[in-house]
């Protein structure tokens, strides 16, 4: 099975969370459009029914992505990371 790329994912995520938001605040016909194009998106591409389940998948596979990320080397002061830039 193939996975989705982090980076649409945590976009759904983040464009799912605001059209919930901008829904709450001010419902309106073009927002519910966005929001259930959105939500039936996420369900597809985390292989869900549910757009919870999606979220809560989602959620996982950015946390799991997340931890299995290499680090990224501190910077000093000057702004170097400490390598070598001898090849």
């Amino acid at each position: 099975m193939l996975e989705p790329d982090p980076k649409v994912v945590r976009e759904l995520l983040t464009r799912y969370a605001s059209l919930r938001i901008a829904q709450a605040e001010r419902p309106r016909h073009a927002t519910v459009r966005e929001l259930t194009d959105v939500s039936y998106t996420l369900c597809v591409m985390m292989a869900t029914t549910s757009v919870q389940d999606a979220v809560a998948k989602a959620d996982a596979l950015l946390l799991a992505k997340a931890r299995t990320a290499p680090q990224a080397r501190p910077v000093d002061a000057n702004g170097e990371t400490g390598l070598s830039l001898a090849v």
